[in-house]
This record gives C-alpha cells, sequence and structure tokens, in this order.
C-alpha cells in the first residue's frame, strides 16, 4: 500500500515553486498592479476575471469562482490526482517525492477514539428513550410532534435525561475516558474545581452524522421552554460546523438520485419532511446558510429550495441568502425561495396539508431573479420614471457579485424589460455600479447557538439558585449585533460576509501570517468555544512553527492534514481581502480576539446560571459568576 506525502515536503515545495511559471506556461497572464490576470481556463469569458498572487502563490477566479495553489491548479487543469500533482512540481523544481507510511498515526487514533465514544454516546441515547424511568415525557414529545417510532429510529433519535452525571457514569471508566469525552464536547469540565458533567440534559437527541454515516456531533432540543431552545455540540477534531448540515447523510441514503435540496431551519423540520416521504430536506446548525453550503450541496444537485418563515426574521434571512448565493451561482445552477405563511414552518405545514400540496408550494417558490427583483422594487412606485431608475440601481448593485454568464445576461434582459431601459444602458451602468453597502437588518449575524441571553443584574448576592435571578433578557444585545464585522473583498469584488470573530481572525492571518507574533498564549484560545474557533487555533499553532509561510503553504498544509473539505473553509476566506488599512489590521485582530473572549466569558456565565437551576452554587462559583457578570457588562458597553 502506497504511503502519504510528508506534509513538510509539500511546504517546502511549494516554497521551491512559482505559480506564475506554472500557470503562464498554460494561461496568457499579463501583469495587472501586484497580480497578474488572463482569461480564466476553466470556463468561456471575452474579459479577464482570473487572478494571480505572486505574493500569495494563489489563484482565483471572480467569474467561477475556481481559486487554490499550484498544486490544486494542476489538479483541475490537467486533471492529475493529488500525488501526480505533487510529482510533477517535484520534477520541475529538481527534487525527489519521499514518502512514509502510517503517517501522524497518533492523529488518526485520537480520531477514532472520538468516533468511537460518539458512535456509544448515540447508542445511549437511543437506549435512555427506550428505557430510562423518565422516557415517557420524552416520548409524549415525540408523540406530540407527530413523529413515528420509525421515522425517530431511522434518525437515531434519543433522550439526555435530567441529572448532570448520566452520559459521563456510562461511558467513563478512566480519565482517558473522560478526556475524550470533553475533546468530542459531550462532557464540559468545571471552572473552579475537580470534575465534569453532561453537556446534555433533559433534551432530545439528533445524532448529526458525516458522509460516511459517523455520528460526529449532536443537537439537543428542550422538552420545555429553557433556554436554549436547541443546544448543538462545540467544534472537535471531528466537527467543524460550518461544513454539516443535518440531515444530508439520511438524504443520501434514501435515494442515490437527488434532484434537489431543500434547506430548512430546524432538526424537527428535517424529521417531519423525511415522514411524509420528503427526503431531501437538511438543515444547517444555527447558522446561516454559508457559500460552503450551497457549493456542497450544488455539487451534488443543480437546484436548492431555501425555506423561510413568511414574518419579519424571515425576510431578513432570505436577505443574507441572497447575498450569500449570488456570488457562486453557476449557470445551469438554480436557487429558490419559499416563504411559508406566518406561524407555519415546514414541520407543522408538511403535516396539516401533507406531502403533495407542501411539494406544490415548492414547485412554486420564487426564483433568485424574481426574489431579487421584487425585494429591491418594494417599497418603489415602479410605474413612475423615479422609481424605475432607483430599481433599476440597486439591482445593479445586488448582481454586481454574481458570475458573468447566461443568467446573469437573462437578468439584466429582463430588469430591461420592467424598467424600459436598454440592455446596453444597463450594461454601461453595471459597469460602473459598486455593491451598495447591504440594510442593517440584512447584515445581522445569525444569534449564537449557546445563547446569551441574561444581562446581568448589578448585585447577585443573595440569589441561591437561577429562578432567583431576574431576567434581563430583553435588554441585552450582544456585541456581535452592535458591531457587524467589515466586508472582506479581493479585486474590488464583493464577495460575502465573514459573521463570525474567528473567521475574520483566520482571514487576517491568511493574509497577514505576521499577526501570529501577537497571540502569546494560544492555551487561552484553546478552551474557548466558538464556531470556527478549531481552525483558528490550528492555523495560530502552524504559523507559529512556521513563521515564513505564505497563503499557499497554509492551504497546503490545511489540506494535507485535514483533507479537501476543511481545506475549503480557508481557501474561501483566502479569497477575499479585508478593506482595512495595513496600520489597522493588527487593531482589528486584536478586537476580533477580544469577541471571541466576551463570547467566552458568556459561555462561562450561562453554565453556571444553567448549573443553578438545578443545584446551589458553592461559594467559589458565586464569586466566579458575579466575576464574569462583570466582565460581560463592562465589555458590553
Amino acid at each position: 500500500m502506497a504511503g502519504l506525502i510528508p506534509q513538510q515536503f509539500i511546504d517546502d515545495l511549494l516554497d521551491r515553486t512559482d505559480i506564475i511559471e506554472i500557470i503562464d506556461g498554460r494561461v496568457a497572464l499579463r501583469k495587472s498592479g501586484q497580480n497578474y490576470s488572463g482569461l480564466c481556463p476553466f470556463h468561456n469569458e471575452k474579459s479577464p476575471s482570473f487572478t494571480v498572487s505572486q505574493t500569495k502563490q494563489f489563484y482565483h477566479c471572480f467569474g467561477c469562482g475556481a481559486h487554490g495553489n499550484a498544486i490544486g491548479f494542476l489538479m483541475e487543469f490537467d486533471r492529475m490526482e493529488f500525488p501526480q500533482a505533487v510529482e510533477s512540481l517535484a520534477r520541475q523544481a529538481g527534487v525527489e517525492v519521499p514518502v512514509e507510511r502510517n503517517a501522524n498515526p497518533e492523529k488518526k487514533k485520537q480520531q477514532d477514539s472520538l468516533y468511537d465514544q460518539l458512535e456509544k454516546a448515540q447508542l445511549h441515547f437511543s437506549l435512555q428513550l427506550r428505557q430510562h424511568p423518565a422516557k415517557e415525557r420524552a416520548v409524549n414529545y415525540l408523540k406530540g410532534r407527530q413523529l413515528t417510532g420509525e421515522t425517530a429510529k431511522s434518525f437515531g433519535i434519543g433522550y439526555a435525561p435530567p441529572g448532570w452525571e448520566n452520559l459521563r457514569e456510562a461511558l467513563s471508566s478512566s480519565d482517558k475516558d473522560e478526556q475524550q469525552l470533553i475533546e468530542a464536547g459531550l462532557l464540559i469540565k468545571r471552572e473552579d474545581r475537580d470534575g465534569c458533567y453532561d453537556r446534555f440534559r433533559d433534551r432530545i437527541m439528533f445524532p448529526i452524522r458525516d458522509n460516511r454515516g459517523r455520528t460526529i456531533a449532536f443537537g439537543g432540543r428542550v422538552l420545555g421552554d429553557d433556554k436554549p431552545k436547541y443546544l448543538n455540540s462545540p467544534e472537535s477534531p471531528v466537527f467543524h460546523k460550518g461544513n454539516e448540515l443535518y440531515g444530508l447523510y439520511e438524504a443520501k441514503q434514501a435515494s442515490s438520485r437527488l434532484s434537489r435540496f431543500l434547506i430548512v431551519e430546524g432538526y424537527m423540520d428535517v424529521v417531519a419532511l423525511a415522514q411524509h416521504d420528503i427526503h431531501y430536506s437538511v438543515a444547517t446548525l444555527g447558522t446561516s446558510t454559508s457559500d460552503a453550503h450551497l457549493k456542497k450541496l450544488f455539487r451534488m444537485v443543480s437546484e436548492i429550495v431555501i425555506c423561510f418563515d413568511g414574518d419579519a426574521a424571515g425576510r431578513k434571512a432570505a436577505a443574507r441568502a441572497l447575498d450569500t448565493a449570488l456570488p457562486i451561482l453557476e449557470d445551469g445552477h438554480q436557487i429558490r425561495f419559499l416563504f411559508l405563511p406566518e406561524g407555519e414552518d415546514p414541520d407543522s405545514l408538511v403535516h396539516k396539508e401533507g406531502k403533495d400540496a407542501f411539494e406544490q408550494r415548492l414547485n412554486h417558490a420564487m426564483t433568485l431573479s424574481d426574489y431579487l427583483f421584487a425585494s429591491v422594487s418594494e417599497d418603489l412606485d415602479i410605474s413612475s420614471l423615479d422609481g424605475k431608475a432607483r430599481m433599476s440601481k440597486l439591482a445593479l448593485g445586488k448582481m454586481h457579485p454574481m458570475p458573468r454568464g447566461m443568467l446573469y445576461e437573462l437578468m439584466i434582459q429582463q430588469l430591461a424589460e420592467m424598467t424600459g431601459l436598454s440592455i446596453d444602458s444597463l450594461k454601461e451602468s453595471a459597469a460602473k455600479t459598486s455593491t451598495p453597502k447591504p440594510a442593517s437588518s440584512a447584515s445581522t449575524p445569525a444569534q449564537p447557538e449557546y445563547s446569551t441571553d441574561h444581562q446581568p443584574p448589578e448585585n447577585t448576592a443573595g440569589y441561591e439558585n437561577y429562578a432567583d435571578i431576574p431576567d434581563y433578557s430583553s435588554d441585552y444585545q450582544s456585541d456581535l449585533d452592535q458591531s457587524p464585522p467589515p466586508t472582506f473583498s479581493q479585486g474590488g469584488r464583493p464577495r460575502s460576509r465573514v459573521t463570525e470573530p474567528a473567521d475574520k481572525a483566520a482571514a487576517l492571518l491568511l493574509h497577514h501570517p505576521e499577526l501570529a507574533d501577537c497571540v502569546e498564549d494560544i492555551e487561552v484560545l484553546r478552551n474557548i468555544d466558538s464556531p470556527g474557533m478549531l481552525q483558528l487555533v490550528e492555523l495560530l499553532e502552524f504559523l507559529k512553527s512556521h513563521p515564513q509561510s505564505n497563503t499557499a503553504a497554509i492551504l497546503a498544509h490545511c489540506q494535507g492534514a485535514h483533507g479537501e473539505e476543511a481545506a475549503e473553509a480557508l481557501k474561501s476566506l483566502a479569497e477575499r481581502e479585508q478593506l482595512v488599512t495595513p496600520d489597522n489590521v493588527e487593531n482589528y485582530f486584536q478586537s476580533s480576539l477580544s469577541l471571541l473572549q466576551k463570547h467566552h466569558n458568556e459561555q462561562q456565565r450561562d453554565q453556571l446560571i444553567e448549573q443553578a437551576k438545578h443545584t446551589p452554587l458553592t461559594s467559589d462559583e458565586k464569586q466566579r459568576l458575579l466575576a464574569l457578570f462583570e466582565a460581560t457588562k463592562n465589555k458590553s458597553k
């Protein structure tokens, strides 16, 4: 059996390789500012949208989205497999490709052990739903949601009963087991004393599976009115929240010939639709639909329908999804928008009207172009000349990030018919158009899955139990909502928004690796549970040990260590240049880290509040809670 190519060799090979020399022999390039440009070799175009950066050793096409390093280019252009692409570069560099067997066996062993613990946890939760003394409450809840036992079994649904150490006692027989369960996100280490406790308690449990059907995380739904309503596992070495979709594995198992996907909000929506023989729905894991989600689904189907509630929140979510979809929408791909009646969700609606009626709604969902034109013309009188002029300007601004292809041409034609303007005049205006800043309602990040709904009281002395602490939820507002992150773009073309502080920090590191020197203690960051945090920590560790690395070397390391899917997340960040001046880069980076620390403090605060619901806090825990209240209060002012 062939061995693996050492990652260090790949990094050194990319350092020796000039991507301009590799690509210029296959694509005619010419100097354009600091970069080189030419006609993209991966799609037909008349004007150059293909850019190659010599400093970053990275290529990107603004038309079709193709991007990568020298190895990736050879794989795409010459249709090579990864080893052959490395061998081709090695021959040009005059070096031999070394091969090592069983590379990084410890890492694989660690991942295998986490998969094993997660699978045991899934079996444990399933068993509790059948055997635990408190199972009737969970069973009655599922029956009340009209869920059959067969459906629950097919999705592996289980139950985490009340209690602080049920899972720990069932699965942990040693310190090693306990540490693995913590790494898998199933247990939480106590802050101020020894020991740990179950993350999921008194919740319906939904296992999240990867493409191979392995359990990689869980989503837990409360049975009562506690907050947060849904709680997801934190990121771990086997779970990267932004890349996964609940129900995708089950959809692929149900049919090998999928033609479309329906993106919904909740786990119960996916399960209820599947029970009605609609086996092509998936749900994001408490986040907005991202370009990574859409790209993943478009590799399997040509049509995606995104479902929204008909209320104000649904319209805001649709606006975010539109902005996300436009830059990646290629010819032959279709995105539709389904708006449900107010007060309904897919779960409730499919039970009311059945499969056929629900699929009729899907078939009549708004096309992306219809939704775009409807959204920009809302509140405008398009029978007037001023209204038509305003609509054309707004529509062209929205369409600016789109790849130039047949769909773009057809939408220009449709806009011409709606406004009475000529196609040539619209194209001339489009060439001068920059994308307008999104409205604040459309740029608000998705609410964190781990809710931060409680404003600390001025003094919590005497509050022995969570129930005694006043509710200040209506007053509390996160810094993330108050300060939306800056937009990333490259070459002046707007890209999708990076909303998580960890992603923002990672993007800055990709373009300014020297920022890693600003972080003195990576271990402090390692304890923070936030989307993208694991990726950020690994990126910092790599840059600390490889301080001379450029963007291409970082991406190659990620691909070699974690595979193509994990590398895609970094690649999408590397496509974007942050619109900040050089003298402000470090301030933006430090600001992102401060937001992460604030989020960590809020998590620790909420965990202690959750703990106080069931057991009185110790004096140390009370002091810790007061300190966290003070820290989060001060940082939110």
